[in-house]
C-alpha cells in the first residue's frame, strides 16, 4: 500500500514537473520579448539605466576611498540614498528632486540648529518639551503647505524632506554631542549625491523634459490628423463601399490624446526646472503647450462622439433611399474630414519645425465651406425621415470638430508669437 502511493506520487510529480518547466520557460521569453520591446521603443529608457547605475558607483567612491570616507563618516551612506531617489528619467525631473532636496535640507538643518539652542535656553526640564512644541508646530504648518496647489504641484517633496530633516535634527540633537557636525554631515552628503545626479542627467545623454513636451503635443494633432484623414477616405470618401471599418488602426489613433493631461502637465513642471538647452529658453512659454493640449483633448472628445456615432451607423447598416443626396452629404463630409486632418498635420509640423504657417488656415476654412454647403442641401421627396436624421448628425458631429479646430490653430498661433517661429 505504502509502495503503491509513493509511486503514485512520483508518477503525479513526473507528469507536472515538464509542464511546469516548459510554463516557466515560455514565461520567461515572453519576458525577454516585453523588456526588449520597451528598450526598442525608447533606447533612452536603456541609457537612463546605465546613467543610474553611473551615478551610484560614482558616488560610492566616497565609500570606499579611505580619505574622503574619513571627511564625511558613515553619514556617506546618505549620499547613495540621496542618488536612489532623486535621480529621474529627464533633467528636469532630477533638477526637480535635487534642488528640493538640497534647499529642504540646508533649511530645515538651520532651523533645526536655532530651535535646539533656543530649547536649550529652558534647561534639562524644559529642552524636550520646547522641542516637541517646536516639531509639532513646523510639522504641522509644512504638512499643512502641502494642500496649497502651487506648493504640491512643485515643491511637495521638498517639503515633505524639510519635515524629516527638521524632525530628525531637533530630536536628535538632544542626545547629540556635536550637533553642528551631524547638521554638517548631512548637508554635505546631500549636496555631494545632487551635485552627482545633476552633473549624471544634464551631461550624460540628457533626457529633456522639454523636448518631450514639445514633440508629445505635435504629436497629438498628427494623432487626430491620422484620424481625421482615415475616416475621410475610408468612410466618408472613395472607399467607403468596401465595407466594415472594424479593425482600422486609425480608428484608435485618438485614443491616447484623451488621456494625455496628467503626462502633459508633468513634464511641463519638470520643463520649467530645466536650463536653456537647444531650441528651447529658460522662460520658454510650457504653459502654453498645456493651452495646445487642453483645447486639442476637447477635439478629440469632439472626434469620439463622432466615432461612436458612425461605429453604431456601421453596426446598424442602414439602406440608402436618397442616393444622391447621400452621395453629396458624404462629399462634403470627406472634404471636411479630410481638410481639418490636413490643417492639424500642418499646426503639428509648425510646432515641431517652430516654423509657422498659414497653409493651416487655408485647410480650415475649405472645410468650413464644405460644412455651409451641406447645410445648404436639400433631401429629394423620396428621403426618409431616418435617413435624413443620419445624415444631419453625421454632418452636425463633424462639424463640431471643424469648429474646435479654431481655437487650436489661435493658441498654436500665440506660441509661435511667444516662441518668435520663423515666418515665410
Amino acid at each position: 500500500m505504502d509502495t503503491a502511493a509513493g509511486t503514485n506520487e512520483k508518477v503525479g510529480f513526473n507528469s507536472w514537473c515538464p509542464f511546469l518547466i516548459s510554463d516557466s520557460i515560455q514565461k520567461l521569453k515572453e519576458l525577454a520579448q516585453k523588456i526588449r520591446k520597451i528598450g526598442k521603443d525608447d533606447p533612452r529608457r536603456v541609457l537612463h539605466s546605465l546613467k543610474v547605475g553611473l551615478a551610484l558607483t560614482l558616488v560610492s567612491i566616497f565609500y570606499y576611498v579611505n580619505p574622503l570616507f574619513h571627511a564625511i563618516g558613515t553619514s556617506t551612506i546618505w549620499a547613495v540614498l540621496t542618488v536612489v531617489v532623486v535621480m529621474q528619467y529627464t533633467v528636469g525631473g532630477t533638477l526637480s528632486k535635487g534642488l528640493n532636496r538640497a534647499f529642504a535640507t540646508l533649511l530645515a538643518g538651520a532651523l533645526g540648529l536655532g530651535a535646539h539652542h533656543l530649547a536649550a535656553v529652558a534647561g534639562d526640564k524644559g529642552e524636550p518639551i520646547l522641542l516637541g512644541v517646536f516639531v509639532f508646530m513646523l510639522a504641522a504648518m509644512a504638512t499643512f503647505s502641502r494642500f496649497v496647489p502651487e506648493i504640491k504641484a512643485r515643491y511637495d517633496y521638498g517639503v515633505t524632506i524639510f519635515i524629516l530633516t527638521f524632525s530628525l535634527v531637533a530630536v536628535s540633537s538632544y542626545r547629540a554631542e556635536d550637533l553642528i557636525k551631524l547638521a554638517y554631515q548631512r548637508l554635505s552628503t546631500v549636496a555631494i549625491g545632487v551635485a552627482t545626479c545633476l552633473c549624471t542627467s544634464i551631461f550624460v545623454f540628457p533626457v529633456w523634459a522639454g523636448e518631450d513636451l514639445h514633440m508629445l503635443v505635435a504629436a497629438n494633432l498628427d494623432k487626430l490628423a491620422c484620424f481625421l484623414e482615415g475616416m475621410g477616405v475610408e468612410y466618408f470618401g472613395e472607399k467607403m463601399e468596401s465595407g466594415s471599418l472594424e479593425g482600422k488602426s486609425f480608428l484608435q489613433s485618438y485614443k491616447t490624446v484623451l488621456n494625455s493631461k496628467a503626462t502633459e502637465d508633468s513634464l511641463a513642471n519638470f520643463a520649467r526646472w530645466e536650463p536653456g538647452h537647444g531650441r528651447f529658453d529658460f522662460r520658454h512659454p510650457w504653459n502654453q503647450y498645456l493651452k495646445i493640449g487642453a483645447v486639442t483633448r476637447h477635439c478629440a472628445c469632439s472626434i469620439e462622439a463622432l466615432n461612436a456615432y458612425i461605429s453604431t451607423l456601421q453596426q446598424s447598416h442602414q439602406t440608402t433611399a436618397d442616393l444622391e443626396f447621400t452621395q453629396k452629404v458624404q462629399a462634403a463630409c470627406a472634404e471636411m474630414s479630410k481638410e481639418t486632418g490636413k490643417a492639424m498635420v500642418e499646426l503639428a509640423a509648425s510646432i515641431r519645425e517652430m516654423k509657422w504657417s498659414s497653409t493651416a488656415g487655408k485647410h480650415l476654412a475649405m472645410a468650413t465651406e464644405a460644412a455651409c454647403r451641406v447645410k445648404a442641401l436639400v433631401p429629394a421627396e423620396n428621403s426618409t425621415l431616418l435617413e435624413v436624421l443620419i445624415s444631419a448628425t453625421t454632418t452636425s458631429l463633424l462639424t463640431e470638430v471643424v469648429r474646435c479646430t479654431n481655437p487650436i490653430i489661435a493658441e498654436v498661433e500665440e506660441l509661435s508669437r511667444l516662441v518668435e517661429f520663423k515666418r515665410p
